[in-house]
């Protein structure tokens, strides 16, 4: 065991909760990147060992949304493997990129995610016009989201959602069942990448997993229930929230 095991208990709480915000509208990094910092991990193991628990949930979320039909699994196959690869990338490519200048546009964009679904009216889950054709959807929107992904992380979620939103015409919750399986990849295209360029706390990402399953399970069923009434106030709340976080750190 890395740590304390009373330190493991927290993190594992931060993990469910965490999960259920991730399946309803993604952001859950928001929750659980800062508590493994807080446990006492470096930035980089920080970043793995949430790609770790962080795909069980993905996970979860997918599987759950799938079985209740919301979602064609076998259907997102092509561009999640695409989202595996471009996770695997961005990830390799860490240490190379000027992820400060990324920093620094990511509040903006999270905060314009946040108004548009806060002040966009008749977003709601009925499917609308797509702006552009789901092959051309797949190589742009997926790999570009996935290499962020990878490259940094939080907010990936949030900028899956407004892509299938925005661009792809899908409903809210239509939207949100069709990135939990890109996540899912593109987390795991993080995690190979990490593990040999990282050190994950591997027994700690595997128990917060368990916490994420949990969670992610709850949130997903909140989700297809309530559907866009709760989904679009946790979009806003999570990217704003995501914002203010950066901005915080780059003071």
């Amino acid at each position: 065991m890395e740590i304390a095991f009373d330190l493991v208990l927290l993190l594992m709480a931060a993990a469910f909760v965490a999960g259920i915000v991730d399946a309803i509208a993604g952001g859950g990094g928001l929750i659980t990147l800062p508590a493994l910092v807080l446990a006492g991990a470096p930035p980089v193991t920080a970043i793995a060992t949430n790609k770790v628990q962080g795909v069980f949930g993905a996970g979860m979320a997918a599987w759950t949304y799938g079985r209740a039909g919301h979602v064609d699994l076998r259907a997102q196959l092509w561009p999640a493997a695409l989202a595996f690869c471009a996770a695997v990338v961005g990830a390799f490519l860490t240490a190379q990129l000027p992820t400060d200048v990324i920093k620094f546009g990511l509040p903006i964009l999270l905060i314009a995610i946040a108004l548009f679904f806060a002040f966009k009216p008749g977003l709601d889950d009925l499917d609308r016009t797509r702006k552009i054709s789901a092959g051309v959807f797949v190589v742009t929107i997926v790999p570009l989201v996935a290499f962020y992904d990878g490259l940094i992380g939080p907010g990936a979620g949030a900028f899956y959602m407004i892509g299938f939103v925005a661009l792809a015409g899908f409903g809210v919750l239509k939207a949100t069942a069709h990135t939990k399986l890109l996540n899912f990849a593109s987390n795991l295209g993080g995690i190979v990448a990490y593990a040999l360029v990282a050190e994950p706390w591997w027994i700690v990402g595997l128990m917060m997993g368990a916490a994420q399953i949990a969670g992610a399970a709850v949130g997903a069923r909140l989700a297809m229930r309530v559907g866009a009434k709760l989904i679009k106030p946790v979009v806003v709340t999570a990217a704003t929230a995501l914002a203010l976080r950066l901005l915080w750190d780059m003071i």
